[in-house]
């Protein structure tokens, strides 16, 4: 089965997939839930897994729950709040979330001995 992580802009894709392999399709909510923007989600997940990775702000908030509505069975993954939404979020907290939900097969882990 497919993997998808839905995110709320490009900065948290281009985040997120240099840490995962491109098995997994991270798509963007852009910011905004229109009921265009959610059907065109719908086609792209089609039968999927769904993950829902968003800002812990006001705006992260209000997104995740209309697609809690949208995907019921989705898993979630929280960011801290004090980060800068998931875009700023350290590389190895946002590895601890993926590997929370089951994600670790997927994790292009960074090389431990420093440069």
């Amino acid at each position: 089965m497919s993997i998808v992580i839905v995110v709320e802009g490009k900065n948290d894709r281009n985040r997120l997939q240099k840490l995962l392999s491109s098995e997994i399709a991270i798509l963007c909510t852009y910011g905004t839930l229109s009921t265009e923007r959610i059907e065109s989600l719908k086609k792209k997940i089609g039968d999927s897994a769904v993950y829902l990775f968003m800002d812990n702000d006001a705006s992260g908030k209000k997104i995740r729950a209309i697609l809690r509505d949208t995907y019921p069975d989705a898993e979630h993954i929280y960011t801290r709040r004090g980060y800068a939404g998931v875009e700023g979020t350290p590389d190895e907290y946002l590895i601890q979330q993926l590997e929370k939900a089951g994600l670790e097969e997927y994790i292009i882990y960074p090389d431990p001995t420093p440069l």
